[in-house]
């Protein structure tokens, strides 16, 4: 099972929710150290219906389908709590630009330096209010891992810009 899938099954444990609702649930509980898009969302769902993990719930407006897992599901997501989980791979197109920001002109590295500063400060806003936000110890914590993260990319781009 895929990490994306599983994100999914653990969404799943929630109640029955559309493919919206999990692209948003995924946002809100994710947030930036786990992206999960909207085409992504609409790929696994039919294969964990497949799989037997999920199984149609109500029809809701505008052909809205909501799934809802299984005893299987369920299984296997706790199967892949508990299995290795390999390296971690942190998948970040923001540092992928700036990594690759030699080929750029300085006035272009200048501008791409500036926006990513720019979504990194908001990325450590944000998670400094989750942070105040968090009711529980995991949410906290999953929180001040945002603000740690946030707050490496900040110092990664203030050290290339400023080379």
């Amino acid at each position: 099972m895929n990490a994306t899938a599983a994100a999914l099954l653990g969404l799943l444990h929630d109640g029955p929710a559309t493919g919206g609702e999990l692209v948003a649930a995924a946002e809100e509980r994710f947030g930036t150290f786990f992206s999960v898009t909207r085409s992504q969302v609409y790929r696994e769902l039919p294969a964990l219906h497949k799989e037997g993990y999920v199984r149609l719930g109500k029809q809701g407006p505008r052909s809205s389908q909501q799934y809802v897992i299984t005893a299987a599901g369920k299984k296997a997501f706790k199967g892949w709590l508990t299995s290795d989980s390999g390296p971690d791979h942190l998948r970040s197109p923001l540092i992928l630009r700036v990594v690759n920001a030699g080929v750029l002109t300085p006035k272009q590295r200048a501008n791409l330096f500036d926006a990513a500063k720019e979504t990194y400060s908001a990325e450590l806003n944000d998670a400094r209010a989750a942070v105040r936000a968090a009711t529980d110890p995991v949410e906290k914590a999953v929180a001040e891992f945002g603000q740690a993260h946030a707050r490496a990319a900040l110092k990664l781009v203030d050290a290339l810009s400023s080379s």
